[in-house]
């Protein structure tokens, strides 16, 4: 006969307040905004992010118990809780609860000024709205000038990812990558074109698994002059 052991469905600190309950009135307190896409990683103190994970664990317990999965007689689920919170907090929303990574920027010493495209860099998010996965392709073109700083062509990789490892919504997305880059590099001209594939139009709903999302944002030069922008789009060797 089956076992049932009730669970707890809280996590208390030694104080007894639950560790997303002080993370949050922080960012209450700090008047800031704590949306999907947002990072937080300034409101944690050193060594909460185990503690909310272990928080997470126990969340994820009373979903599986509400959704009638037998986790505890189950072998193949009894511990699909912890994995799955592990999965949220270290990786598949990592760029909610960590900082950015660190770039290290050179100067344009060269004075290069000629147009260069990174790409494609593969991403992986997932939707807002059903927290399905995103995966797609991103470019970023970009037109230097003299005062532009320098980086590595993985450090574009590592912020794509800082950017798209948290709940997202495409057209959002590319914006705050765009802003994070521009930031970095202070260019000339910056362009980004993010093609994706939605679970939550292949895995549900419509169930139409051929759709892809494709967006862009142009600034600077790209913006103004056709002809830049024209050479960047044709260069891009997507797949579609």
């Amino acid at each position: 006969m089956t076992k049932l052991i009730p669970i707890n469905t809280d996590t208390p600190s030694q104080d007894g307040v639950p560790v997303s309950v002080k993370i949050r009135e922080r960012l209450v307190k700090a008047k800031k905004r704590f949306n999907a896409n947002d990072n937080i990683s300034a409101f944690i103190q050193p060594g909460e992010l185990a503690k909310l994970l272990d928080e997470v664990e126990v969340k994820m317990k009373t979903v599986l118990d509400s959704l009638v999965i037998d986790t505890q007689n189950d072998h193949n689920t009894n511990n699909t809780a912890r994995r799955v919170a592990k999965m949220y907090l270290q990786e598949v929303f990592s760029g909610r609860y960590v900082p950015a990574p660190t770039i290290t920027e050179f100067p344009n010493a060269e004075h290069l000024n000629e147009l260069m495209i990174v790409g494609p860099i593969t991403v992986r998010s997932a939707c807002s709205h059903h927290l399905c996965p995103v995966i797609g392709q991103v470019y970023i073109g970009l037109m230097p000038n003299e005062h532009t700083n320098v980086i590595g062509l993985s450090k574009f990789a590592r912020l794509a990812e800082w950017i798209m490892a948290r709940p997202q919504i495409q057209e959002e997305s590319v914006v705050q990558l765009a802003d994070l880059i521009q930031e970095k590099t202070q260019p000339d001209g910056l362009a980004i074109v993010m093609e994706a594939s939605h679970f939550c139009m292949g895995w549900r709903g419509i169930k139409d698994t051929e759709s892809k999302m494709i967006n862009s944002v142009m600034r600077g030069v790209f913006l103004k002059d056709p002809n830049l922008r024209r050479e960047f789009l044709t260069l891009i060797p997507r797949k579609t």
